[in-house]
């Protein structure tokens, strides 16, 4: 009884709540197998403060603010209007004589829930399937992985941050009987509806690994110290001795970043950096994290998932142990057998060695994981960017990434070519000789930082039609259809460009220096060919779910061709990476009659004929085609 008298009555609730997890409904699915759905998922990614801000009366506040990066809110601090000129400093941050990206993280633009149901229309309009939100819980920073509280939505998300602020102080933490739903948390949950009713599937951001400095068990740690009811939920190398003037508290934080403070692990074995290893969250933070997760995916408790979302995307989720994971994976589908578990595997030795994902896809962890491991070879061929891919290279690339996965997660996993954490697509085409880290805007005076050129926009769209109509499922980074380009981090994360607001043209550098305009709008034809490859990739299910064959490879001509097929739909997909007319030559088997289905820039084909069970057509310099044979 020791635990009930140290803990109280809300920690008891937790552990029933936890150990009375094994009553699952009947598998939709087996348990080893991602959901159907994500097959044919067109993933859209959205960081809601950046994303729209449909709602002016609950724009972010200093007092709302606090804690976070860069630790201080200026004197003088004032929202940014959302079409402001990027690198154009505001009158508060000027004052503070800093660099540009020293305060950009104090940046608010007043993106917020209400700003993506306004775009709901657009959202459905583009096609996409389903939907991945960056953090939503509540927190200080503009980014959110700094957990002030997992329970709620961040409360500028909403249309009353002072009506939740006082919902979420009247509360137990430790006890989900007292939790209420504040106002964010009810847009969110009529936010998930509306888009359950267009067809589009949600998956929020949660870090089980750490939380930030502001987290309300992280507050009452560091005032009682050894003393606090929370002691164990996060991992202390020493508390402070009270009988001495030393300061001897010591904590692990993510990375060594103090302000996001480690949760404790348990029965760790087998750790090594950049590695996974095995072991489990101390079982009082692990009933918390499990609480929270079924408010999200059963927020009426009635038993039925379908008001939930529909599954959660793991941050960092290299650092949290292996056991911990299968059995959250077990609770998750237990609750909803139809959700999917997307972690974040990717490096191992940053900024250089990317990890290994396998450990995560044998069917009892993750479903899917963030492909950054097709990345990296695709864009060194369509962009030839770092030292450059031949055709041959590239599938002898392919196979080595794609070897060893379950057949049944390959369909799933999540190809991106940008996301918050990386370049944009445009500026990662542009900047061909650089990769994530290298691509920072701060004392790059080399960095392209504009629209990129047309010869980059042929890329990209190669790129684009290879993304499309490849294994794996594809994701957009919200802004890329449209166009954006911006550096790594935090220039990645610029306020989408929507046609209704005119933004400042670009005048500025990182620096504060002036150059010449440049325009500042979404870029339409962008926005169409995705819209048409999205099209495609939902009527034409061999795209998603066909077996893959490479039918072509010629280095010298830099030609490279692929075939999806499943049933009665077969496609070719060709590429002309040269700077030159390439002919090139298929076998089509049984089947007679082709039709173009997409071309990555008009004009792409010059000539096509078909000889018996034999295709030929001619590519202009540096396109693709996808051709359908019946």
């Amino acid at each position: 009884m020791k635990c009930l008298f140290r803990y109280g009555w809300g920690w008891l609730a937790y552990s029933l709540s936890y150990f009375a997890l094994g009553q699952a409904p009947v598998q939709a699915v087996p348990f080893d197998k991602p959901p159907e759905w994500a097959r044919e998922a067109i993933w859209y990614q959205i960081f809601v403060e950046r994303f729209r801000n449909g709602d002016a009366t609950n724009d972010p506040r200093p007092e709302y603010m606090q804690g976070a990066y860069p630790g201080f809110v200026p004197d003088g601090w004032k929202i940014t209007p959302w079409y402001q000129d990027w690198y154009e400093q505001e009158d508060w941050a000027k004052v503070e004589g800093e660099h540009f990206h020293k305060l950009a993280a104090a940046r608010r633009f007043g993106g917020d829930l209400q700003g993506v149901l306004d775009k709901l229309d657009y959202l459905q309009g583009l096609g996409i399937t389903a939907i991945y939100f960056n953090p939503l819980n509540d927190s200080p920073s503009l980014h959110k992985y700094d957990a002030r509280h997992y329970r709620h939505i961040d409360r500028t998300f909403g249309p009353d941050p002072s009506g939740d602020t006082a919902i979420i102080n009247a509360e137990n933490p430790v006890d989900p009987v007292t939790w209420k739903w504040t106002a964010a948390d009810r847009l969110f949950l009529k936010l998930i509806r509306e888009l359950h009713y267009r067809d589009i599937r949600v998956i929020i951001d949660y870090s089980w690994n750490h939380t930030g400095n502001t987290f309300w068990a992280w507050k009452d740690l560091v005032k009682n110290q050894a003393k606090s009811r929370y002691r164990n939920w996060y991992d202390i190398i020493s508390f402070d001795n009270p009988e001495t003037q030393e300061n001897e508290f010591q904590f692990e934080g993510w990375l060594g970043v103090k302000t996001l403070p480690e949760l404790k692990k348990v029965n760790v074995s087998g750790k090594r950096k950049g590695h996974v290893f095995e072991g489990d969250l101390h079982p009082e933070v692990k009933a918390h994290v499990l609480n929270i997760t079924r408010r999200w995916m059963d927020p009426d408790g009635d038993g039925d998932p379908s008001d939930g979302v529909d599954g959660f995307r793991l941050d960092v989720a290299t650092h949290v142990p292996l056991g911990f994971w299968r059995d959250y994976r077990k609770f998750v589908r237990g609750i909803n057998p139809d959700a999917l578990l997307l972690g974040e595997a990717w490096w191992t030795n940053w900024p250089d060695k990317l990890m290994n994902p396998r450990p995560f896809l044998k069917g009892d962890i993750f479903d899917s994981v963030m492909h950054y491991q097709w990345y990296k070879p695709a864009r060194r061929l369509f962009a030839q960017a770092e030292s450059g891919l031949k055709p041959s290279g590239f599938i002898a690339e392919m196979n080595r990434v794609y070897a060893g996965y379950k057949s049944a997660q390959i369909q799933n996993l999540m190809n991106l070519v940008a996301s918050h954490d990386s370049p944009r697509f445009a500026t990662s085409f542009q900047n061909k000789h650089k990769y994530k880290y290298r691509m920072g805007a701060r004392g790059n005076k080399q960095l392209k930082l504009g629209p990129p050129s047309a010869e980059v926009v042929r890329e990209m769209r190669l790129m684009l039609l290879h993304q499309f109509t490849f294994v794996s499922a594809p994701h957009i980074w919200s802004g890329d259809e449209l166009g954006m380009w911006g550096a790594d981090d935090p220039d990645c994360r610029k306020p989408i460009l929507w046609e209704d607001v005119e933004h400042q043209a670009q005048v500025f550098t990182p620096e504060g220096q002036r150059h010449e305009p440049i325009p500042v709008k979404p870029d339409k034809e962008m926005f169409n060919f995705y819209r048409e490859l999205i099209a495609l990739r939902k009527k034409r299910l061999d795209w998603s779910r066909g077996q893959l064959n490479y039918v072509l490879s010629n280095d010298n001509a830099m030609t490279l061709a692929y075939r999806r097929k499943l049933d009665d739909q077969e496609t070719f997909v060709v590429f002309n990476l040269s700077g030159q007319l390439q002919p090139i030559r298929l076998t089509t088997g049984d089947r007679t009659n082709n039709a173009i289905l997409v071309e990555s820039i008009s004009g792409s084909v010059v000539g096509l004929s078909q000889e018996n069970r034999t295709i030929n057509l001619t590519l202009s310099p540096c396109t693709g085609v996808a051709v359908g044979v019946e």
